[in-house]
């Protein structure tokens, strides 16, 4: 998988999780976050997820996603 997909899928992963900016944060919390929804969903499931979000929460999406995005990157740094 492409490094960049990669990144998207637990950017998604994540996206979907229950964990919230306010939580106080982990590289092991986010990585055990992105890697039950993982298994969980799978990456369709976790795309069609993380679609059915943007169109109920539509306000609220992109900045999660941006957040999600940018945890991600950290906690694999």
């Amino acid at each position: 998988m492409v490094v960049q997909e990669l990144a998207s899928m637990r950017a998604e992963a994540l996206f979907v999780s229950d964990v919230q900016r306010s939580d106080p944060l982990t590289a092991d919390l986010v990585r055990e976050a992105v890697s039950q929804n993982v298994r969980r969903y799978g990456p369709r499931g976790l795309a069609a997820r993380v679609a059915e979000e943007y169109g109920e929460h539509p306000e609220c999406a992109v900045g999660r996603m941006s957040w999600c995005l940018g945890t991600v990157e950290l906690a694999y740094a």
